[in-house]
Parts: C-alpha cells; structure tokens; sequence
C-alpha cells in the first residue's frame, strides 16, 4: 500500500512547478529540479505524479492562474469595454509566464485530457462571466440584439486571446479595433 502523501511536501512540489513556470517557462522544468527546489526525492514526485504535465495541472487547479486575474471595469461604452478587455487580455497573455502557460494546457491536455478540460474551463469560466455580463448590460442598454449568444461571443474572446499568448505577442491595436468593430456590426441592435 503506497504511503500517504505528505500535505507539505505536496505543497512545496506544486509552489516549486509554479515558480518554475513564471521563472523559465513550462519547456524548461524537469522533475529533478523540482524535486531540489521542492526539497523532496524525485522518488517521492514520481510516488505521486504520473508527469511534469500532472503536476502543473494540480498545481494550477489549486492555485493561482497568470492572466486569469484580469479585471476589466465595465462602463457605459460597449464598443470602450471590449477594446479594453481584448487590449487587458492580450498584453496579460503575452508575457512570458501567458505563453508559457497556454503552451503547458496544450500539453496537459494532449497527456491528459480530462484535467486538461478542468483547466481549460478554469480559465474561460471568468471570461465567461465577463462577457454574459456586457452582453446583458448591452440588451438593457438596447445595444446588443436579444438573440445574441453571449457563450459563443466569450469562445471568440477565449480563442483570441489564447492565440495571443501562443504566438507570444499580444494584440495589435489595429487587430483590436477590427475584431470590435466587427464584432458590434455583428451584435449590435437595429
């Protein structure tokens, strides 16, 4: 019967996979130096986890997400909220810890593609949010069309902004004027 895990070292390896990753990026971790960072054997990782892209999952699940934490202010201006949403994502995704991230949740979910949809679902679920808020507020406002599917909007966003942080550059304002501009035509009431 395998021993229990123990709850501090269990802590110290996953604080240890999250340093990593905002430090030299997901590509760059391996077992062993998380296991010396983490102060624990690799045996003991291994006892555990079955991969590097476990142990990130866990580690994400549990603890805070980059770019997850972006907080944009909704006002009376539609067309404003969405360039300055579109323009918070994409320059929080951009950095290195962004890419680093949205490259690892494609592993994670390649090894693993149950706690890859968990993770995945994470990180959309407050861009969700986000976006079935201004969709409502522009149907009260008389902006937005009653038909307009506010899920399908917010995989548009999730989907550009995950492509941001994969090619690692962040939205140009041109690209963002464009999508939004787009976008209204498409949404937009009368």
């Amino acid at each position: 019967m395998p021993r229990p895990r123990s709850e501090k070292a269990r802590q110290s390896v996953l604080e240890a996979m999250r340093r990593a990753l905002a430090a030299d990026g997901y590509e760059a971790v391996t077992i062993e130096g998380l296991a010396e960072s983490a102060e624990v054997s690799k045996q003991t990782i291994y006892r555990w986890w079955p991969s590097k892209a476990a142990i990130l999952g866990e580690a994400l699940l549990e603890g805070s997400v980059p770019g997850a934490d972006v907080a944009v202010p909704m006002t009376a201006d539609l067309g404003a909220d969405l360039r300055a949403w579109f323009s918070a994502m994409s320059d929080g995704l951009a950095r290195p810890e962004g890419v680093a991230l949205a490259r690892a949740l494609i592993e994670v979910t390649a090894a693993d593609p149950e706690l890859g949809l968990v993770l995945n679902e994470r990180l959309a679920a407050p861009i969700r949010e986000w976006v079935a808020e201004r969709v409502s507020r522009g149907r009260a406002d008389g902006d937005v069309r009653a038909d307009v599917d506010a899920a399908a909007i917010a995989d548009q966003f999730i989907a550009m902004a995950s492509y941001s942080a994969l090619i690692g550059q962040p939205l140009s304002a041109e690209r963002v004027e464009e999508t939004v501009v787009r976008l209204l035509r498409g949404i937009a009431a009368g």
